[in-house]
Order: structure tokens, then sequence, then C-alpha cells
């Protein structure tokens, strides 16, 4: 899934970052899982604002998730304000995964 920007260049900065945020019951991070929609960043207002999913609604995990989402991008963004955004539309299903992260999870 190709995740959805305003700005090319950040946005590539931004995917870096969260490579290094994994769902810690799947062991993938969350850009091979497919869990980042959009990331949109609004010069004018120092603000960015990432829309993502989870693998279900009721992912024990998700505020670590999401919490580690937003930490990784002020640390890599300093000076802006992190809004993360959990849509569940579209749903997650594992066609989202990465083709690397089909083959991590052996599939």
């Amino acid at each position: 899934m190709n995740v959805i920007t305003n700005n090319n260049l950040k946005c590539t900065t931004a995917l870096a970052l969260l490579h290094d945020v994994y769902d810690p019951e799947i062991g993938l991070n969350v850009v091979d899982l497919g869990l980042i929609y959009q990331i949109d960043f609004d010069e004018d207002n120092a603000n960015i604002i990432c829309t993502m999913t989870l693998t279900t609604q009721f992912c024990p995990m998700g505020e670590s998730i999401t919490n580690n989402v937003t930490s990784m991008l002020q640390a890599g963004f300093t000076g802006y304000t992190i809004n993360v955004n959990l849509t569940f539309s579209p749903p997650w299903n594992y066609e989202m995964i990465s083709e690397e992260g089909k083959i991590f999870l052996g599939r």
C-alpha cells in the first residue's frame, strides 16, 4: 500500500523513522505491516498528521504502537506537533503487508 502525502521528501524521512516502530505481537514494523495510510505536513503550523490503522480495532498494543509512532516522529521532526489519527477504514488485511514483510513472516 502506498502512503498518501503532501510532501514526498519529508514522508520518506518519516517512513524511515517509522521502520523502527514495531507491532510487538507480530514483530514487524508498522510500515511493512501497512499500518501507515497517510502522512501530511502542515508547514504553516508545524504539524504532522499521521493517519494509520491497527491490525484490529481491539489490538491490545494499540496505545503503545500509536505512542511509539508519535515519539519517533517527534524525535525526527523537532519543533513539530504530531497528531496520530486512527482509522479502521479501510480495515487492515494481510494484503497490506509489504513484500519484505511477507518474506519476514514467511508468507
